[in-house]
């Protein structure tokens, strides 16, 4: 290769045998779209350093920030029968820019309609309640599995990741068989003399728990997994020497300990659980409201456009608050150990 070597490049200083990332780089210098960016990135002084901190900031700006904007742009314009079904929100006339038209009619109604702040607080509620029965049941497996012999742990966790390997759809309609009137649970109970009539389960508020708990558990485990695998167990051997009882131990050393695992383990479930559509609408009965099935029916069904774009919106900025709060509280709780 002549000509001076570009900054950005990867180079192993006087070395006789290049590094295999050395080997890549000029692989892939021979593909022009790369050896352009290579030099382009040279010409405006990016360091090896900034390059590869670019490229995450680049992938959010691309398919996280510039959605959003969009998603923005749409909530402030019209419904209206075209195609697209919104107004633009630039006034050009003959070529010729005349204004910025916005519409907040959209963020006023999702204020006035009872519909919509419901949608948010019921999401909310529900999710906050998946996310604490999810807790309940993830910590004591993840524990279980931490404490677990050496050989079984692999096996236990691929025993809680094997769910992943099939379509999160067919898992909630598999529900729907277990959880209708005449499903395996009803059958079940009858057949052992426990009920005389079907429980309501399905279509009811208790089957939407179900289905979150269920399908965002691993999402649990895994953190507190993570978390509590790195535990020094000594800690609950000496507390054991002084008296302290298992389970005060496992409240004054192990939940301490772990709530970092907690922390991201409930962010992982509640964020998503928020704008679950799916479930909701599957298991969930017609008195289920949730904030996802709400944005859905305005997207789809009603074609309003912007009026959903603001639920959206809104969605993400009520989402924004607890999940800088838990990161902050993740950050402060790895710094303090």
């Amino acid at each position: 290769m002549s000509g001076p070597e570009p900054r950005i490049a990867y180079l192993a200083g006087r070395h006789a045998e290049p590094t295999a990332l050395e080997r890549l780089f000029y692989r892939l210098m021979a593909v022009p779209a790369f050896a352009a960016l290579v030099a382009l990135a040279d010409r405006i002084g990016l360091t090896r350093r900034g390059a590869v901190i670019a490229i995450p900031y680049g992938w959010l700006v691309l398919f996280c920030l510039l959605p959003f904007l969009i998603v923005l742009k749409l909530s402030f314009a019209e419904a209206e029968l075209a195609q697209p079904p919104y107004t633009p929100l630039f006034d050009w006339v003959d070529g010729h820019f005349r204004g910025i038209r916005v519409n907040i009619e959209n963020y006023r109604l999702l204020f006035e309609d009872d519909l919509y702040w419901r949608s948010y607080l019921n999401s909310i509620r529900i999710a906050f309640t998946s996310t604490l029965l999810a807790l309940a049941i993830g910590l004591p497996m993840a524990y279980g599995m931490a404490r677990a012999p050496l050989a079984w742990r692999t096996p236990l966790l691929m025993m809680v990741i094997l769910p992943f390997w099939t379509s999160f759809l067919i898992r909630v309609y598999a529900w729907i068989g277990i959880l209708k009137n005449e499903g395996l649970l009803n059958g079940a109970l009858m057949q052992l003399g426990l009920i005389d009539q079907p429980l309501v389960i399905l279509n009811t508020e208790i089957a939407v728990h179900i289905g979150i708990v269920y399908s965002y558990l691993p999402f649990m485990i895994l953190p507190l997994y993570a978390n509590l695998e790195k535990m020094d167990w000594t800690l609950l051997e000496a507390a054991a020497d002084l008296g302290c009882r298992p389970a005060r131990a496992f409240w004054t050393i192990t939940v301490p300990l772990a709530l970092p695992g907690i922390v991201a383990g409930c962010s992982l479930v509640f964020i998503p659980a928020v704008g679950e559509f799916v479930i909701p609408d599957l298991l969930g009965g017609s008195d289920t409201v949730m904030i996802g099935k709400t944005l859905w029916v305005e997207f789809f069904q009603n074609r309003d456009w912007p009026l959903s774009s603001a639920v959206a919106v809104l969605l993400l900025l009520a989402l924004v608050l607890p999940i800088v709060l838990l990161q902050r509280q993740r950050a402060r709780l790895e710094a303090a150990r």
